[in-house]
């Protein structure tokens, strides 16, 4: 059974290896770790509060279960411009001809 330092101790972990990762692969230093507000409130941790040496934690509306590292870059305007292209050209693409059986499909009934 996991007791509250334990899963401190891991959630910690987890908040370093992020920040870690983020600095090596970017440019841009991270500055804090973002939470939705009730994971905070459910983990007894507090909006600005320090969490690591530089890493303040800050709360965003973003979904619960989940961290991220935040920073002053702007990372997601690569992805999203990219996404776009991809989608605009699948669906330029024609694939293959409908097809089309003949007469009326039976009917659809429930298992009993």
């Amino acid at each position: 059974m996991s007791t509250p330092t334990t899963n401190i101790a891991k959630l910690l972990e987890y908040f370093a290896r992020g920040v870690a990762a983020h600095d090596r692969e970017t440019d841009h230093r991270a500055w804090g770790i973002g939470l939705h507000p009730f994971d905070l409130e459910r983990l007894g941790l507090e909006e600005g509060e320090e969490i690591l040496p530089g890493i303040v934690l800050q709360a965003d509306g973003r979904e619960t279960g989940n961290f991220r590292i935040l920073c002053d870059g702007q990372h997601d305007e690569g992805e999203v411009q990219e996404e776009e292209e991809v989608l605009d050209a699948v669906a330029a693409q024609e694939i293959a001809e409908p097809v089309y059986a003949p007469g009326l499909a039976p009917p659809v009934r429930p298992p009993l």
